[in-house]
C-alpha cells in the first residue's frame, strides 16, 4: 500500500501492538534512531516516498513538508498539533489529524504530581538523604489554595477534576470559555486575575507566536508563585523565569517540556528551585495506548 514513517519516541524504542494493523493493511512500516526525536535532516531522509507519517513532537516544518512528496497524513500521537506547519500542510493537501484526549490522564495527573513535589520539595529532600544529609524544607499543604489554569481543554479540566478532589480552588483562563464546564469552586476568569489571584499556575495551553509566560507576565503574579509546565517549552521564557527564580518572584518552577530535548541549555532543569522531567506527561502504559491506538486509526481512515 506505501510507507509510514513512525518517529514518536514511545513507539520507536518500545513497538506497539496496534502498529501491527498498519502491516496486516499491507503498509510497511519506516522508523527514525530508535528513542531519539528527529531532526529535520533525518525527515527529510525519512519521508520522501511515504503516503503517512505517525508523528511525535518533533518540529515538522515547510521545508519537511514540501520535501515529502506523496505524503497524504500526518497522524499525531497525541493532541497538539502546533509542532506542524499547519499552513504548508494545507497547501500541500496533507491532511494533519489529532489524537484529542488520548494522553489527557497522564498529563494531568503528572502536573498534579509536579505540584505535590514542588509545595513538599520531594526531589530535594530524596536528594539530600541520598547524599546522607539530613535536611529538611518546611513544605505547604494544597487544600485551601488557589490553582490557575492557563488553557482548559481536555488536559485543564481533568486537571480541575483532581484538583478538586484535594481542596483546592480553580479558576482558568481561555480565550473561548466554556460556560457548560462549571464544577464546585471553579471559576472562569481573565488572565489578568488569575495571575494576580493563584497561588500555583499550571499551563495547558498551545504555544503561539510569543512565549505566554514572559517577564511582564511572572511581574503580574503574586510573589512566591509555583509554576508548572506540561505543555509546550515555547509557552515560557525560559530566561525570565531563571531571572524571578533568583529575585523570588517565582518560588519554584516545574517543567516537563523543553525547547530541545535533551536540552543543551542545563540552567532550568538544573536549577535547585526547579523540578524538570523528561518529556513523560503522556508516556505512561494507557496514554500510549490511547493515542497510539488514535493515531493507527486516523491513518487508516485516510490511507
Amino acid at each position: 500500500m506505501g510507507k509510514i514513517l513512525i518517529t514518536p519516541r514511545s513507539l520507536t524504542k518500545e513497538g506497539h501492538p496496534a502498529l501491527e494493523r498498519l502491516k496486516k493493511a499491507g503498509h510497511q512500516l519506516v522508523t527514525c534512531t530508535p528513542g531519539k526525536m528527529p531532526d529535520e535532516a533525518e525527515l527529510l531522509a525519512l519521508l520522501p516516498g511515504c503516503a503517512g507519517y505517525l508523528a511525535g513532537v518533533e518540529k515538522v516544518s515547510a521545508r519537511v513538508l514540501e520535501a515529502a512528496r506523496g505524503l497524504k497524513v500526518i497522524s499525531r500521537n497525541g493532541a497538539g498539533i502546533d509542532n506542524v506547519d499547519l499552513e504548508a500542510a494545507r497547501r500541500l493537501n496533507i491532511q494533519v489529524r489529532p489524537a484529542p484526549g488520548a494522553n489527557a490522564r497522564g498529563v494531568a495527573e503528572l502536573a498534579i504530581a509536579l505540584i505535590f513535589s514542588l509545595l513538599r520539595s520531594l526531589p530535594w529532600s530524596d536528594g539530600q538523604l541520598k547524599r546522607r544529609s539530613w535536611n529538611r524544607r518546611l513544605g505547604l499543604e494544597v487544600a485551601g489554595r488557589t490553582l490557575g489554569l492557563v488553557g482548559c481543554g481536555n488536559i485543564g479540566r481533568m486537571v480541575v477534576e483532581l484538583a478538586a478532589g484535594l481542596g483546592l480552588k480553580t479558576m482558568a483562563f481561555r480565550r473561548h470559555p466554556d460556560p457548560s464546564f462549571a464544577p464546585p469552586r471553579f471559576r472562569w476568569v481573565s488572565l489578568e486575575e488569575l495571575y494576580a489571584g493563584s497561588d500555583i499556575i499550571s499551563l495547558h495551553c498551545p504555544a503561539g507566536p510569543r512565549p505566554v509566560i514572559d517577564r511582564e507576565a511572572i511581574a503580574r503574579m503574586r510573589r512566591g508563585v509555583y509554576l508548572v509546565n506540561t505543555a509546550r517549552a515555547d509557552v515560557v521564557e525560559e530566561q525570565a523565569v531563571l531571572e524571578a527564580l533568583a529575585s523570588g518572584q517565582i518560588a519554584g518552577f516545574a517543567t516537563d517540556v523543553f525547547a530541545q530535548e535533551p536540552p543543551k541549555d542545563w540552567r532550568l532543569a538544573g536549577h535547585e528551585r526547579v523540578i524538570a522531567t523528561p518529556h513523560i506527561g503522556g508516556y505512561t502504559e494507557e496514554s500510549v495506548s490511547r493515542a497510539t491506538e488514535e493515531a493507527v486509526r486516523n491513518l487508516l481512515e485516510v490511507l
